[in-house]
């Protein structure tokens, strides 16, 4: 399903293989939400693409001759690079690629299967930083990801986090994830909530949901995510609005935005 945008999103393609950068535009042309608004064959052309096009995603090769894909990536600036997905026929740099903060790593050849999942992702993560979510950008104050590995036919898949680092005067401590209730934005600042305890990271929940496993760990509001197992019951509120009650009694708000995903007859 596609996100709901006035306008596609911009998309770059950097590969010096022509039959590698025709299949992703051959690919990209039958998704109406995204549109290939150039082409670069090595790095220098692609920061001189992204200066000039300011595309919203790169999908970045990363051996290329001369200057890979993680070289380019250190000449942009943080705050306004783009999102990237890494496209390659190697899994040896996967960790590399997810301790940058990769959207996705693409082996190649892909398949049709693959490639959507890879989209599903993407338009999850770019709809919301680009809508009602918060700032982007990630903090070194979480913990990053702890690894990749190669599955079935090759595909290469990141390890959710298994522990959230936090500081507790001049300690330092890592809660385990399934000892997470629930997250709550909190200004500049994550409020993670572990029983009686609250942590606080500076960082968005933009960027601690590119860590957790989405499959238990749900946006429901822009400023909460919570632990489906922590996840008692959902209520009717006003306006199309729900009420998620935790297993302690907490009510967060589900906001409309958020509500399909919690409603699934499944999670």
């Amino acid at each position: 399903m596609t996100t709901s945008r006035s306008t596609p999103f911009r998309v770059l393609i950097v590969d010096d293989e022509p039959p590698a950068r025709a299949r992703l535009r051959g690919a990209l042309s039958r998704e109406p939400d995204f549109e290939v608004v150039g082409e670069a064959e090595d790095g220098p052309g692609a920061i001189e693409q992204i200066g000039e096009l300011v595309p919203d995603l790169v999908f970045l090769d990363i051996r290329m001759p001369g200057m890979d894909g993680f070289a380019v990536l250190r000449e942009l600036h943080a705050e306004t690079a783009p999102y990237v997905v890494f496209v390659t026929a190697y899994s040896d740099r996967a960790v590399e690629a997810f301790q940058v903060h990769a959207l996705d790593y693409l082996m190649k050849p892909f398949d049709d299967a693959r490639f959507g999942d890879m989209l599903a992702h993407v338009r999850e993560r770019l709809g919301e930083n680009g809508g009602e979510g918060d700032s982007s950008g990630d903090d070194d104050a979480t913990e990053a990801a702890e690894g990749a590995e190669a599955g079935e036919e090759g595909e290469v898949r990141s390890f959710p986090a298994r522990r959230i680092r936090v500081q507790e005067g001049q300690r330092t401590r890592f809660i385990p994830v399934d000892d997470v209730e629930y997250l709550s934005a909190d200004g500049n600042y994550v409020v993670v909530h572990a029983g009686p305890k609250e942590y606080r990271i500076r960082t968005t929940l933009s960027a601690m949901g590119r860590k957790l496993d989405r499959r238990q760990f749900i946006r429901i509001h822009r400023s909460h995510m919570v632990n489906i197992e922590a996840l008692r019951e959902i209520q009717p509120w006003f306006s199309g609005d729900y009420l998620a009650i935790l297993n302690d009694g907490t009510e967060l708000r589900v906001s409309r935005n958020y509500r399909d995903r919690i409603l699934r007859p499944t999670l």
